[in-house]
Formats: C-alpha cells, structure tokens, sequence
C-alpha cells in the first residue's frame, strides 16, 4: 500500500495532473418518506454549497445493468482536507437527518477531458 502523499507527489512528478478530490457516496438508510422529506433541505444545502464552490459534480446513479435507479448518490466536493470534505458531508440535511449514510473517499484526477460550449448570442452552455 502506498501512502497517498506518495502517491500524489509521483503522479505531479509523471506530468499528471493530480487534483485531488473528494467522492461521497450516498446510499439510503431510511425509510423512502425520509429521503422525501429532507430532499428539499439536500437540494438547497447542493445549491448553497455549489455557490460557495465546494460542489464539483453531483447526480444520481443506476444499479449495476444500468436499467433502474437504485437510490444511490454520487457526490464530488472540492476541499482543503478530507476532514472538510467530511464535514460538508456530514451537513447534508440527507445525512444529518439519517435519510441517507455515506462513505467519503479522495479521488486523485489525473486524466480525463471535459468539453465545454457556450453559445454566446444564444446564451446556451453545453457540457459533455
């Protein structure tokens, strides 16, 4: 195993990119009228911390065949530290409630491409 500074100091030392991040992966732990009723407070707490900057990327995800949604949540944060990173997850009115529970990881990007239009006369911004 390798210590993940190690780890981050090699990957910047090969030319990658090396930015680190951090996945909440959210899962439901309550009752389905749980994860309803704070999903209004989870929504403004995402738009909120979006706003601030902390929000990089976050949407539901399907099970497995990529038929069904299974309930789970992908979250990726922007942080100093895995303990802010934490924090802001712990916050989530979906966890604080107990609607939903979560296991908190980095994420060390270091390939990868996103492609970014903006329609300037028709005010429009695609991502893909």
């Amino acid at each position: 195993m390798v210590a993940w500074a190690d780890y981050k100091s090699d990957a910047k030392s090969r030319g990658a990119l090396a930015l680190e991040l951090y996945a909440v992966q959210s899962t439901p732990a309550g009752a389905p009228e749980d994860v309803k009723a704070a999903l209004p407070d989870h929504l403004a707490y995402q738009a909120q911390i979006e706003a601030s900057g902390h929000l990089a990327f976050a949407g539901p995800m399907s099970d497995e065949t990529g038929d069904h949604m299974q309930g789970m949540g992908l979250i990726i944060y922007r942080a100093d530290s895995l303990a802010a990173a934490r924090a802001l997850a712990e916050n989530d009115p979906m966890h604080k409630s107990g609607a939903r529970s979560f296991t908190l990881r980095r994420w060390m990007i270091n390939e990868g491409s996103l492609n970014l239009s903006v329609g300037l006369s028709t005010k429009s911004v695609n991502l893909s």
